[in-house]
């Protein structure tokens, strides 16, 4: 998917939703553990049920390879079903992964090949030849980490060189990779106040920014300090919908919870896309 085709389905929507899937057996409905497959059985619940309010879906690959096969099969089930069903929605895959340009090579070719993903978040510590194979796939993105949610972010993030914080770096030197068309950055809602130094580094690349609702982040102010002229935003919310109930209602609850959102985003795009 494109930048273009990305921004057509946030204005068609009026939503920068994504919904992130991070599918734990241990917190889905009771009802559901029996079945054959309740990851997926819940997953495309909770796909059909917010599909029209979201414009991405992210699940976070932790959560199924460490069932083994059968958590690989589930995540397999749950790609395609989305790209079959509604192939407008911007596919995710959360990895994070990292390392030399061989084994990014074989990472990109299982996410961006072998499974119908648009994108994978890469950790860019070890420099380009860690992210370049993944922007060698027409209409694919690398999404790298730049500023991040967690209290562990101040370890690294913030420890500054020749003036400026090391996600300034990140933000500077990754550029000269790729470009908006397929680079994306990480940065958490929880550090909403940096946004418009990011923004100012990186105006027109798209940001996809966890941590609004269970993590506190707000998304007022992530649109206040992050919106540009093409919205550029795609806001995570994980656990704010897809365990909102854990009756035989969960998927209509979770698309109410998904509605609210979006109703909340079109009027923050209506306030804040320049």
């Amino acid at each position: 998917m494109n930048k273009d085709q990305l921004v057509s389905e946030i204005t068609k929507k009026q939503s920068f939703l994504c919904v992130g899937l991070d599918t734990d057996i241990n917190k889905i409905p009771e009802h559901l553990r029996s079945v054959d497959d309740p990851i997926f059985v819940f997953n495309k619940a909770i796909i059909d049920a917010t599909a029209q309010y979201t414009v991405a879906y992210k699940p976070n690959i932790a959560f199924y390879e460490c069932y083994g096969i059968s958590g690989w099969k589930s995540l397999e089930k749950t790609v395609n079903y989305i790209k079959n069903k509604y192939p407008e929605i911007f596919l995710i895959a959360d990895a994070k992964r990292g390392d030399i340009g061989n084994t990014s090579k074989m990472y990109a070719k299982a996410f961006l090949e072998n499974l119908p993903f648009d994108s994978v978040t890469i950790a860019p510590y070890m420099g380009e030849d860690s992210v370049s194979p993944f922007l060698t796939y027409e209409g694919k993105w690398a999404i790298i980490l730049a500023l991040t949610s967690n209290k562990g972010a101040f370890d690294f993030q913030f420890q500054e060189s020749n003036g400026k914080a090391l996600y300034e770096h990140v933000l500077e030197t990754s550029q000269k990779w790729g470009s908006e068309q397929n680079i994306m950055y990480v940065v958490g809602a929880t550090k909403a106040e940096m946004l418009g130094n990011v923004r100012a580094i990186v105006p027109n690349h798209f940001l996809l920014v966890p941590g609004v609702g269970a993590q506190g982040g707000s998304l007022e102010a992530v649109a206040q300090y992050g919106m540009n002229k093409d919205c550029g935003l795609l806001v995570n919310s994980s656990r704010g919908i897809i365990y909102a109930d854990t009756t035989e209602k969960f998927a209509e609850v979770a698309g109410e919870k998904a509605h609210e959102l979006q109703v909340q985003m079109a009027d923050l795009m209506k306030q804040f896309m320049k």
